[in-house]
C-alpha cells in the first residue's frame, strides 16, 4: 500500500531507528522484561540520537517533525515489542501537552530534558476508582495561596515508576456542576514532598513497559506547575485523546501485522503429517482471512492518520479505530498462537509475548466499551 504521507526522510529515518534498536534494543529486551523496565541508560541513548520528541520545536532542541515520523517511530519501536510503549507515551501522547497549554517558561524549564532522556514522562490520569470516567476522578489540588496542595492518588500509570515529572490530572473545584468542569492539569515532579511512587505493578503482559501507583499526600506546587487555565483539564485531556486513541490503533495494526508475519514464517517450516501445515487448506483460509481483514483495518487506519496530520477532527472515526483494530489483535494473537500449538505457549516464542501483550489494548485509553458509546452518542 502506497503510504501518502511518508517521504523519502521518513524512510530514511526509518531504516537509522530500525538499525539502532536491533543493536541497542533487541538484544536486551528480554533483560528489561525481567527487570519490568526500560533502562534510563536507553532512554538516554534515544536521546543522543534524536529519537525523543523530535516533533518539537527546534528553539527547544527538537527537529519540529511532522506526525509521519511518530507512526514511523512507533511501529519500528512495536516491532521490538509491545512493552517500549512507555517511549511513545513521553513522546506522542505527555510531552504534546506541555507543548500545546505550557507557558513559555515551562517549556524552556522541561521540554529540553524530555528531548535527551534527562527527563521522563508520565501521565496521571486513570485512579483505583475511576478509569475510563475522568469526570469522576477524586484527586484533588486545593488552593492555598500561591500554592496548590494536591491529595490523591494514580494507578496503572504507564512509566510511573521512573518519571521525573507527571502531568497529573486533578479536580480544582470538587463541587463543579457538571463535574469535568472542576478538572484541571498540574506538572509535579518527582522529589516533590509527599509525592511517593508505589512499586512497580504485576502485569499479564508489557513487562518491560514500567506501571506503578502514585500517591499524592499533601504534596505543595507552585501555581506556576498549573499546565493552562484552571478548570480546562477535561477539554485540554479530549483534544489531546484523539492522537492518543490514533497511537493505539497504529500500535495494534504494527503488532498485528508483526503476529501475522511471524506465523506465516513458521507454518512454513512446520512439520505434521508429512508436509508443512502452510498446505493445509485449514492453515491458508486461515491466513487469507487474517491478512483480509489485516488490509482493511491498514487501508482504514491510514485514512485516519492523513486525516489527522491535516488537523480534522475525527474523534468517532478513532475511536471506530481503536476498538475494532484492537480487537482484531487480540483475535489474530489468538489465532496464530493456535498455529504455534504448545510451542506458542513457550516464552521463547514471540507470539506467546505477544499474545499477553497485546490484551490490555482494549482497555487502555479509553476502554473499547467507552469507544462505542463514544461512536453512538456522535452518531444519535
Amino acid at each position: 500500500m502506497e503510504r501518502l504521507y511518508l517521504t523519502e526522510e521518513h524512510e530514511i529515518f526509518r531504516q537509522a531507528l530500525r538499525k539502532f534498536l536491533e543493536k541497542e534494543a533487541v538484544p536486551n529486551y528480554e533483560q528489561w522484561e525481567k527487570n519490568k523496565e526500560v533502562p534510563r541508560s536507553f532512554w538516554k541513548k534515544l536521546g543522543e540520537q534524536g529519537y525523543l520528541c523530535p516533533q518539537v520545536e527546534e528553539k527547544y532542541g527538537g527537529l519540529g517533525t511532522d506526525f509521519g515520523y511518530a507512526v514511523v517511530m512507533n511501529e519500528e519501536m512495536e516491532r521490538v515489542g509491545t512493552g517500549m510503549v512507555g517511549i511513545s507515551l513521553h513522546n506522542d501522547i505527555v510531552i504534546p501537552y506541555i507543548e500545546s497549554y505550557g507557558t513559555e517558561e515551562q517549556k524552556q524549564r522541561w521540554l529540553p530534558g524530555a528531548l535527551t532522556g534527562d527527563i521522563i514522562t508520565a501521565i496521571g490520569m486513570t485512579e483505583p476508582g475511576a478509569g475510563s470516567d475522568l469526570a469522576n476522578i477524586q484527586t484533588t489540588a486545593i488552593r492555598d495561596g500561591d500554592d496548590y496542595i494536591i491529595n490523591g492518588e494514580k494507578t496503572f500509570i504507564t512509566n510511573g515508576y521512573t518519571a521525573d515529572l507527571v502531568v497529573l490530572v486533578c479536580k480544582t473545584d470538587p463541587k463543579a456542576n457538571p463535574p469535568h468542569r472542576g478538572i484541571s492539569l498540574f506538572v509535579v515532579e518527582a522529589g516533590t514532598p509527599g509525592f511517593k511512587k508505589g512499586k512497580k505493578l504485576r502485569k499479564i503482559g508489557q513487562h518491560a513497559n514500567d506501571t506503578s501507583e502514585l500517591i499524592f499526600e499533601d504534596v505543595r506546587v507552585p501555581r506556576t506547575n498549573l499546565l493552562g487555565e484552571e478548570g480546562k483539564g477535561f477539554y485540554y485531556l479530549m483534544e489531546k485523546l484523539q492522537q492518543e486513541r490514533l497511537l493505539v490503533a497504529i500500535q495494534c495494526m504494527a503488532s498485528a501485522e508483526k503476529m501475522l508475519e511471524l506465523t506465516i514464517d513458521y507454518v512454513k517450516q512446520r512439520q505434521a503429517f508429512g508436509t508443512t501445515i502452510s498446505n493445509f487448506q485449514n492453515t491458508q483460509f486461515k491466513i487469507a482471512e487474517m491478512a483480509t481483514e489485516l488490509e482493511i483495518g491498514r487501508t482504514f487506519v491510514e485514512r485516519l492518520i492523513l486525516e489527522h496530520m491535516k488537523g480534522k477532527s475525527i474523534v468517532t472515526e478513532v475511536s471506530m479505530a481503536k476498538w475494532w483494530v484492537s480487537d482484531l489483535a487480540k483475535k489474530i494473537a489468538g489465532e496464530c498462537m493456535q498455529f504455534h500449538g504448545g510451542y506458542g505457549y513457550m516464552e521463547e516464542y514471540e507470539i506467546a509475548r505477544r499474545y499477553r501483550d497485546i490484551a490490555v489494548t482494549s482497555i487502555y485509553a479509553g476502554s473499547n466499551e467507552i469507544m462505542k458509546q463514544i461512536i453512538a452518542k456522535n452518531l444519535l
